[in-house]
C-alpha cells in the first residue's frame, strides 16, 4: 500500500507487529554485540543470546544502525510512492541512532523529517503510532511530526531494575548514582527525563519498588483517555500482574500493551526490568 507520508522508527520502539503492519511502519534495527557476534535487535536469536551472555557475565555492547542502512530504507520508501518520511527515534541522549538518521536524511530522494523523541520503548512506539494515524488520515509531513512531538511531550516512562550495574557499565546513567545505589542495596526506580535515564526513587525491596511503580503509573494515568505499555525482561509474571492491576485502577484506559524488551534495551537494564509507559491520548 502506497502512503503519501511514510513512518520509520527503530527497533527499540517495540511496537506490536500487527500495529506496524496496519500502519506500514518500518523499524530499523539496532545491533547487540556479544563477543564476536553482532545480532539484530528484535529477533529471538538476539534475545536468547543476550540472556545467556548476561547469565555468564560476558561483555555486551550495542550499536546504532549505520547511515547507509537508513539511506536504503528511505530510498525504498520513496520508490514505493512516499513523498515524505517521518523518521522517529529513541533519545539522542542514550543512542547515536538519531545522528545516523540525520546523516542519511541529507541524501534522501524525498524530504525526511528526523525526530529525536527523547523516548524509548513504547514511549517511542506511541509517538510512531500518533504520526502514522495522522498520516493515514491524510495529514501532511508537518502534521505527522507535530502529532508525534505532542505525544512525546505528554508521555511518561518509568522503570524498575534489579540493579543499576548494567546501566552504569553502558554509560546510560551516572556512575556516582549507580555506585551509591549499589552501596545502599536499594531497588531503584528510574524515569525518562529530558531524554535521559534518571534515578527517580530508591526503594528498599523489590516488592515495594514494584508497588511504587504501579502507584506512580496509576497517578500519572489519571482518569482521562490514556494508553499504557508494560515492558519487562525475563519477568513475564511480574509484567502480567502489573498490567492486570493497572487495568483495574485506570478508568480511562484505551489500549494496554505488554511486551518483553529486545536485546538492545535488555543489555543496558539486565533481567528483572519492569517498566510502565503512560501515554495520554
Amino acid at each position: 500500500m502506497s502512503r503519501h507520508v511514510a513512518i520509520v522508527t527503530d527497533s527499540t520502539a517495540y511496537l506490536p507487529p500487527p500495529a506496524m503492519e496496519r500502519h506500514g511502519i518500518e523499524a530499523v534495527p539496532l545491533t547487540v554485540v556479544l563477543g564476536d557476534r553482532a545480532l539484530e535487535d528484535g529477533t529471538e536469536t538476539a534475545s536468547r543470546a543476550l540472556a545467556l551472555a548476561l547469565q555468564k557475565r560476558r561483555p555486551v555492547t550495542t550499536s546504532r544502525p549505520s547511515p547507509e542502512t537508513f539511506a536504503a530504507v528511505y530510498r525504498a520508501r520513496a520508490e514505493a510512492g512516499a513523498t515524505g518520511i517521518v523518521s522517529l527515534h529513541l533519545s539522542a541522549e542514550i543512542s547515536g541512532t538519531y545522528d545516523a538518521a540525520v546523516l542519511a536524511a541529507r541524501e534522501a530522494p524525498v524530504p525526511v523529517r528526523v525526530v529525536d523523541t527523547g523516548m524509548v520503548a513504547m514511549a517511542l512506539g506511541f509517538c510512531a503510532l500518533a504520526a502514522a494515524e495522522t498520516a493515514d488520515a491524510g495529514g501532511t509531513l508537518d502534521e505527522a511530526v507535530a502529532a508525534a512531538e505532542k505525544r512525546a511531550a505528554n508521555t511518561s516512562a518509568y522503570f524498575y531494575v534489579d540493579t543499576l550495574e548494567h546501566l552504569r557499565r553502558g554509560g546510560r546513567i551516572g556512575a556516582a548514582r549507580a555506585l551509591l545505589g549499589s552501596a545502599l542495596a536499594v531497588k531503584p526506580l528510574l524515569q525518562l527525563d529530558g531524554g535521559r535515564i534518571e534515578l527517580l526513587e530508591k526503594v528498599r525491596t523489590a516488592s515495594r519498588a514494584i508497588a511504587r511503580l504501579e502507584e506512580i503509573a496509576a497517578e500519572r494515568a489519571g482518569t482521562s483517555a490514556v494508553d499504557i505499555a508494560v515492558h519487562h525482561l525475563a519477568s513475564a509474571e511480574r509484567a502480567d500482574a502489573l498490567a492486570d492491576r493497572l487495568r483495574q485502577r485506570v478508568p480511562g484506559l484505551i489500549e494496554l500493551h505488554v511486551s518483553e524488551v529486545g536485546a538492545v534495551i535488555g543489555a543496558h537494564t539486565g533481567p528483572g526490568l519492569l517498566g510502565a509507559v503512560i501515554s495520554p491520548r
